[in-house]
Formats: C-alpha cells, structure tokens, sequence
C-alpha cells in the first residue's frame, strides 16, 4: 500500500486533539460535580448547586457531592433519611427535602449539617419529633414543618438551634400541645405560624418571652382564650377561627382589635357568632367566683387512715382551686397530701395535725371566694389491761408525739408508736405488743423520704417491738405511722390495721461540732509538730558533735614555745 504523507498524519494528529480537548474538559468538570443521575449540576452557578426535584428518587442518592452549598430534592418519593445520607456535607447552607412522603428521620440524621441555615421539610408525614432528630443543627435560621402530620413533639427537639432560629412553620398540623419552654428560649425568633393545629392553651408569660418575635399566627385552633401579648408596639397577631371565650380576659385583644379582624365570639349565648371588634367592652364581664359546696369524706377518720376534701366553684373564667390547712398554709402535693385536677384535696394518711378546718379558696380575675371545710381526725385507741390485750380498749391520747416539744410529756407507756434515741440520721420507733390481734403476719412503717416527701416502706418480722431507721437527714421533720398486716385465715389475704402514728424531727448539727479541728487541720498540725521534733533532734545532734570536736582539738594541741623571760628585781634586768 502507498505510505501516508507525513503532513497528512500531522493534520489528523490536529483533528483528534481539537475532538479530546472538550471531552477530557466535559469529564473534568463532570467528575468534580459528581453529578447523581437524574439531577441537574449548573456549572454557571457560583457555589456547587443539586437540582433533584421531580426526578422520581426513592432514595437520598449515594453520589452527592459532599461540597455541595444548596441541595434540591423535593417533590420526590424519599420515604426515610438514614444517618450517612447527608454526611460530611459541611457546607451544605440550604436543604430542601418538601412534598416526600417523608415518614422517618433517623437520630443524627442532619448531624454534620452544621453550616445549614435553612430546612424545608413541609409537605411530608412525619408523625413526630424527637430530641434526637434534629441534632446538630447549630446553625439553622429557617425551619418548616408545615403540612405534616405532627401530634407530639420533645423538648429537645428545638435544643441545637434555640439560640439562632428566626422563622419556626408548624403549621398545619395536628398538635394538641407545644413545648413552649423550649419556645420561650427562642430569642431570636421573628415569626413563629402556628395555625390549622389543636392547640387549645397557651401558656401566660410564653410569648412575653419572646423579645424579637414580629408575627405570631394561631389561626383555626381550639384556642378559648388568649395570654396578653407584650405591646404596642408587638407582634402581628392572628386568632381568627378559634371557639374564643369572649369576657374581661379578652379586653386587651378588643381593644387592639379593629374593622376586618376575623376573631369572633363562640360563647357566653349572648355573644356568640359576633366578631370580637364589633362588641362593646362593656359586654366582655367577669363574674366572681362561688363555691358550690365543700365538703369532707368521711368528716372523722381515725390517724392513719386516708381522707378526700371536696370542693365546687363556679365563676366566669372558670376559678382555680387551692386549699389552706388547719394551720393556714398553703397545702402542696407531697407523700401525705395531694391536690386533684378538679381541686379536690386527698389525705392519705390523716395524722391529728390535720384535724381541724380546711380551707377552700376558688379566684378568678373577678375575685375570690372561700369556704371552711372542719375535718375531725380521732386518735387510735390504746388496749388497757394486764398486758395481753384481754383488757377493754378505750381511746387514748395522741400518737403524734413530737419529739422534743410538749407533746413528749406523756409516758412511753401512754403512746402506741414512740420515737426514741434520736440523733441526726436515725431513731429507734417503738411499738406496744399487738396480742390482742391474732394471725398477724408483718408489720409496715411507712414514712417520708429524707430527699424528697415521697413514702419509704419498711416491712418487719412479726416478733419485731422496735426498729431503728438509719437513713435520715438532720434537722428534717418526719411523720411515721406503722401498720400491723394480718389475717383471719390462712387462704385470706393480709388486711392492714393502723397501730399509730408519730411525728418527730432530727437534730440538727450540734453548734459546738463547728468549734472542732477539720481532720485534715489535725493530720497537717500533727506532721508539722513530728518535723519539728526532728529537726530539733538533728540540730542538737550536730550541737554536740560540735562541742565533742572543739574538745578533741584542744587535747591535741602542743604547748606553745616561751620567746622571752623578763623580770625585773630593783630596777636591773
């Protein structure tokens, strides 16, 4: 065959480079972007953009580029978000994962996203938030959760970015309630939507919380009333379509309401279906509370046993209940005393602290009201006789014996439950002989707990007449009662029979312990004193080395040599 002309090689030498330049450039670029299939990577843009909406993804893909500034998948079907799916992207500032299907986030699942200020997630199923599901997200300004189906969320779920969200989307869901504590923290938050949810409260004081907050939107709830919103001026509010309670706590939101404004009235009668702007103020009334009845069940116990205080009020807003004891303090939940939802007032083991007058107060914004309920709490008889209970039992003193004050005076011999030996963290109880009851299988002290007013339990032997209690904590107040557990058959099961009660407090610590030395001054006087000592024994040793070798230096010193002999004898040498 004729051999090809050299400049004919040269030509197509040129040819085959001009055609695998833009190829090796196309693979180049391609390669760096790491574009995933389907999605769209513009090379035009300025930071490294993903463009995957509408390609039909089922999953986050693997081949994300992880320099990625902006990333683009809604209107997918991504059904779940794993913990790797968006790891390592750093810089990833804008995420939007709207119109999925989304039905499961896993804890740490946006964990590196540590640069994102900006996370769509409307449009999805997701059922709930949990604390660990949106950790990580130190950076994060914009948060929509719109169009879910949220019905409970932690906490902690707002914890990563309390400090730096500005706009908070929950709209559209089906929350009966928030976490407005971890709300509240929120202090750069500017607008926060919340309508077309089931919120039926807001806390007072949660939206006063909120220094920067500029649009509050809590349309189409469950909302009967309304908190003061700090202003003018303050945040935009909506609150139309929500059954609003109209009366004297929602005068401030008439005054600030005006013509267009669609909050309306759902009751009292007169005023519903009316829009809240278009009522006089002189309509929005309180009325006062009234008790209805109060009442104590049974009216006398004996100590030891439980009673339940009733109370009835009515009043416009619905009036809060508390009680006062007999010594007129406030009563508070504790191991003896709870207070109910409906404000009933339960007792459950009566001590003769109790006895005496309850006092049940109703208030509202329109006023108070109070009504005495008398409670009668009988001390436990004590069995008389030889001893072995054979004797007639009649009602005797109290049980409740404090240690330590008048009520101590009566003999051990007066008092079924005596508390004995006391010291900062124990006491001895002691208890009379039950002979008189037969088939008894334990007894049961209960008492409350030196952290807490939760019951502690101890169950003891038959044969037991005392036991001493080693946990307690100085200066604290302890109420006591012990019950004996016995029965009538051997198939029966145990029934409990108060034996008494007693109320004692421990010591606190003695004034004159403070004067003692710390163990570790006496440990640092003690090697001070020994050192001391030793360096006393060293200097006088070396003292009498001293003397010793000035002595053994004088006897081996020879006499010293005479120069000259003068004397005189009248005046001639």
């Amino acid at each position: 065959p004729p051999t090809p002309c050299p400049r004919r090689r040269r030509r197509g030498r040129r040819r085959m480079a001009k055609l695998l330049v833009p190829l090796v450039m196309l693979g180049a670029v391609a390669g760096s972007h790491r574009c995933p299939p389907r999605c769209l990577c513009p090379a035009a843009a300025p930071n490294p953009t993903l463009l995957c909406a509408r390609t039909g993804l089922l999953a986050v893909p693997p081949t994300l580029d992880r320099a990625a500034v902006e990333l683009r998948l809604a209107d997918n079907f991504i059904g779940a978000v794993g913990r790797s799916d968006f790891a390592n992207m750093s810089s990833l500032v804008h995420l939007t994962l709207s119109r999925n299907g989304l039905r499961r986030l896993a804890p740490g699942a946006f964990a590196d996203l540590r640069a994102l200020r900006a996370l769509h997630l409307d449009g999805n199923r997701l059922p709930a938030l949990s604390g660990a599901q949106l950790r990580g997200l130190a950076s994060l300004r914009h948060l929509i959760l719109a169009n879910n189906q949220l019905a409970a969320i932690e906490p902690a779920a707002f914890a990563a970015f309390a400090a730096t969200v500005e706009d908070l989307d929950l709209s559209h869901n089906n929350l009966p309630a928030l976490p407005w504590e971890a709300v509240a923290g929120m202090a750069s938050l500017a607008t926060l939507t919340l309508d077309h949810n089931l919120l039926e409260r807001v806390p007072a004081g949660a939206v006063a919380r909120l220094p920067r907050l500029a649009r509050l939107d809590l349309t189409a709830n469950r909302l009967r009333a309304l908190p003061p919103v700090p202003g003018p001026p303050g945040p935009s509010l909506a609150a139309g379509g929500n059954p609003l309670h109209c009366n004297c706590e929602l005068l401030w939101l008439r005054r600030l309401a005006r013509p267009g404004r669609l909050e309306s009235c759902a009751s009292p009668p007169p005023l519903a279906g009316r829009l809240l702007w278009a009522v006089p103020e002189e309509e929005l009334a309180c009325r006062a509370p009234a008790i209805a009845g109060a009442a104590a069940d049974p009216a006398a116990v004996l100590e030891g046993q439980p009673l339940r205080l009733g109370c009835a009020a009515a009043g416009d807003p619905p009036p809060a209940l508390h009680w006062l004891g007999p010594d007129g303090r406030l009563v508070q939940n504790g191991s003896r005393r709870a207070v109910g939802a409906d404000g009933s007032l339960e007792l459950r083991v009566a001590t003769l602290g109790d006895h005496g007058a309850f006092t049940c107060v109703a208030s509202n914004a329109a006023g108070e009201a109070a009504a005495r309920v008398q409670v009668a709490v009988l001390p436990l008889p004590v069995p008389r006789g030889d001893g072995d209970g054979e004797g007639e039992a009649g009602p005797g003193p109290s049980d409740m014996a404090r240690a330590g004050s008048n009520e101590s005076r009566a003999t051990a011999g007066e008092r079924r439950v005596v508390a004995a030996e006391l010291t900062g963290s124990s006491a001895r109880i002691r208890w009379l002989p039950q002979r008189h009851l037969p088939g008894i299988r334990m007894f049961q002290i209960q008492y409350n707990s030196s952290l807490d007013d939760s019951l502690v339990y101890r169950l003891l032997p038959p044969s037991s007449r005392s036991f001493v209690l080693r946990d307690l904590a100085a200066g604290r107040q302890y109420d006591l009662c012990v019950s004996a557990l016995y029965a009538e058959g051997a198939a029966a099961l145990p029934t409990p029979r108060a034996l008494g009660c007693v109320r004692f407090a421990t010591p606190g610590e003695a004034p004159a312990c403070a004067a003692l030395p710390r163990p570790h001054f006496l440990g640092g006087t003690v090697i001070i004193v020994i050192g001391a000592a030793i360096a006393a024994s060293v200097l006088v040793f070396i003292l009498i080395l001293t003397a010793r070798y000035k002595a053994a230096a004088a006897t081996r010193r020879p006499p010293a040599a005479v120069a000259s002999v003068c004397s005189q004898t009248n005046g001639t040498h």
